[in-house]
């Protein structure tokens, strides 16, 4: 006899899970060497332990040997709650509890309950619910059954309830008509019984074949036969004749079949053949149509390159104009006198190269004339850019996205000289408006005393003595504009004008211009940083941007736009492939030009092609971000082909891959004198295991460089 009873203290919510482990019973032991004390009969008997699941307040039962390990607790109800075991956290009375710890060190003594809490680190992403809902449950998860061992006394046992998930077949059994309740036999509750061998041969040719018999059939008494005859007539109006049609025998049957599959087969293969056909020609197509594409693309972009190459030679605006003004001069003087050396000789040489360098004179004067004139354009652009920087309002982005703006005691005065200025400068004005600007301007300038203000009051007082005597307006110019321009001096100081000293290009305090001074060694003269182009392998201690310009100017007359467009071009290449790219960002286009004119030989890597406003520059091994030693001068038709080769050294040839590692060595060795650039070499020397140390060997190199080719 066994008595069996409920868990009396059972709560709410409470989820049912299969015993650990592999739903054994609470008197079974696990097996092997799984358990913690020193006690092995201790350790291997089973407790009641409840989880409540923190927030949501279920509880979920097990049954579960007291010297296992949490861990292993954890590892069972990850698997019944579907959540990876990393987040779960147990605890009991508030006291995290360690993964190591087994319930027999918790103070959980066998055949007894316990009640710990479990929590999830991260529940949002995984959430602690029950898979089955707790008002699903109709019997109890764990019950207590006393039963009688051997030596004749009772022990009680700890067995959990597995629920199978799965719904088993119904088999037989009944069904009440009424309520509909099911009643199943007691065999679908237990295991199908096994079938004994009868030792008898029953899968035999005999059993399966039927024997034949002829019979004689005699028809009854009751049934009778009626014919046609003498005195009877029978109607024929629906008999029918039957025909036998042809025998088929099973092999033109098979060969029917055979027939109809491959006429199915071969229809099959056709759509089959006409879709792969289909899908060639649709390719063929698209890549045709992107070959087109393309090479419209560049016949656009060659001609807008001449369009916008005529427009900055009728109109040129910036410095990069004009130099491609005196690169396309130099290029005809040097055609001309290059004429004039082969065709003549004596006086006749002489007088020719007199009248083409008086040609040169007038052409160099028409340009020289054009730039004052482009100067002064730009000047009044540049003094309302800066005068609206000045007076621009401060402005942020806010967390939701909108433009904030804010005025500052400094903006509002800006804006206000800002305003007055533009007062000042109007051209067609009565003498009453003009009056009124100047007494406005007098006062405001009298806020501060200095050499500035009384010589701009003295000017004021001037011009409304002048207006008062009746002069005209254009007499009075050159006297308006000294006014406009030490009022715009007034403007440009920031002890009147705060707002200003961030846009200043020259420090303001003394000591920060001492340091930031350098010698032009042409000039002779001290000017900031600013006014210096470095290169990645000089100092700023060179050539001013002026003095260098000049001496473009008179000399080389060379036209560096074609370089910087492909500088910038590498730029945002490189930034696009990699936010980490930072040597492109360091060369200069001098730097470019002489990777260009020097290593690369103004040409393509595969002599196609030698026009400067087709050649781009890309890296060599995609693998690697782009440098001096890791790149090839393209044209852009051969670039897009580079961009989907994988591996070089299996595509190129050996002697093509000697000579661009060739020129790699020569860009090495030009940068190397460079100390931030040598960083970065010493950097892709050791991941190549080529050298372990920078370069630091002088090489002369060609500081003049031959005029690039005609664009």
């Amino acid at each position: 006899m066994s008595e069996q009873r409920a868990d009396g203290d059972r709560e709410e919510n409470i989820t049912e899970t299969s015993p650990l482990p592999g739903g054994r019973a609470a008197d079974e032991p696990p097996g092997g060497d799984r358990h913690l004390g020193t006690d092995r009969e201790e350790s291997d008997s089973w407790a009641t332990v409840k989880v409540v699941l923190v927030p949501d307040g279920h509880v979920m039962t097990v049954a579960f040997a007291i010297g296992l390990s949490i861990q292993e607790l954890k590892c069972h109800l990850s698997s019944e709650l579907r959540v990876p075991v990393e987040v779960l956290q147990i605890s009991l009375d508030g006291r995290a509890v360690e993964d190591k710890q087994s319930l027999m060190e918790l103070g959980v003594r066998p055949h007894s309950s316990t009640r710990l809490e479990m929590s999830s680190t991260d529940p949002t992403t995984h959430p602690l619910r029950p898979l089955r809902p707790p008002e699903h449950d109709s019997m109890p998860d764990v019950i207590s059954v006393r039963v009688q061992t051997d030596d004749g006394g009772f022990q009680e046992v700890v067995v959990e309830i597995q629920r199978p998930r799965q719904q088993k077949s119904f088999v037989g059994g009944y069904r009440h008509r009424l309520t509909g309740v099911e009643y199943h036999h007691a065999a679908i509750q237990t295991l199908p019984k096994r079938i004994p061998e009868r030792r008898v041969v029953v899968f035999s040719r005999d059993t399966q074949t039927a024997e034949l018999s002829s019979r004689v059939q005699q028809c009854p008494v009751s049934v009778s036969t009626q014919m046609s005859g003498i005195g009877c007539y029978v109607s024929c109006t629906n008999d029918k004749l039957v025909t036998p049609g042809n025998y088929i025998t099973a092999a033109e049957m098979h060969n029917e079949r055979l027939r109809a599959v491959i006429c199915l087969q071969s229809y099959v293969r056709r759509w089959m053949a006409w879709k792969v056909v289909d899908q060639l020609r649709r390719g063929r197509k698209l890549r045709l149509d992107w070959l087109e594409l393309q090479e419209r693309r560049r016949t656009e972009e060659k001609e807008e390159q001449l369009i916008d190459r005529q427009r900055r030679w009728m109109n040129p605006q910036r410095k990069e104009d004009l130099n491609l003004l005196y690169h396309a001069l130099e290029k005809w003087r040097s055609e001309e006198e290059q004429k004039i050396n082969s065709s003549m000789q004596g006086a006749e040489r002489k007088a020719a190269l007199c009248l083409l360098l008086d040609k040169e004179t007038h052409l160099i004067a028409a340009i020289g004339r054009h730039h004052v004139a482009v100067q002064e354009n730009n000047y009044d652009r540049t003094i309302r850019e800066f005068l609206n920087k000045s007076g621009a309002p401060h402005q942020w982005l806010a967390a939701d996205g909108r433009l904030i703006e804010m005025d500052s005691q400094f903006t509002i005065r800006a804006r206000a000289l800002q305003e007055l200025y533009n007062n000042v400068n109007l051209p067609a004005v009565s003498e009453e408006q003009r009056l009124q600007v100047l007494m406005t301007l007098k006062h405001t300038v009298k806020e501060h005393e200095c050499q500035l203000t009384k010589d701009i009051v003295d000017l004021i007082d001037r011009e409304v003595n002048l207006m008062t005597l009746g002069v005209k307006k254009h007499n009075l110019e050159g006297l308006r504009k000294r006014i406009t321009t030490l009022f715009l001096q007034y403007i440009r100081t920031p002890a009147f004008n705060p707002e200003v000293a961030k846009l200043l290009k020259v420090p303001q305090n003394p000591s920060q211009m001492k340091n930031d001074l350098f010698l032009c060694r042409s000039c002779r003269c001290y000017r900031i940083s600013a006014k210096f182009s470095p290169a990645a392998r000089s100092n700023l201690s060179g050539q001013c941007r002026d003095c260098a310009r000049l001496n473009n100017v008179s000399g080389a007359r060379d036209d560096l736009s074609c370089y910087k467009n492909m500088l910038m071009r590498l730029r945002d290449n490189e930034q696009r492939l990699s936010d980490d790219a930072k040597i492109p960002f360091l060369l200069q286009v001098e730097d470019l030009q002489y990777l260009v004119e020097v290593v690369w030989s103004s040409c393509s890597a595969l002599q196609t092609s030698s026009e400067l406003y087709h050649l781009v520059f890309t890296r060599w091994d995609h693998k690697r971000d782009w440098s001096p030693w890791n790149c090839i001068l393209l044209s852009k038709e051969e670039t897009s082909a580079h961009l989907e080769v994988q591996d070089v050294h299996k595509t190129y040839e050996a002697e093509f891959i000697q000579g661009i590692e060739h020129k790699h060595m020569l860009a090495q060795r030009h940068f190397s004198s460079c100390p931030i650039m040598a960083g970065y070499l010493v950097t892709a020397t050791l991941g190549n295991n080529l050298i372990s140390k920078s370069i630091t060997m002088k090489v002369k190199h060609v500081t003049k460089p031959a005029p690039a080719s005609a664009p």
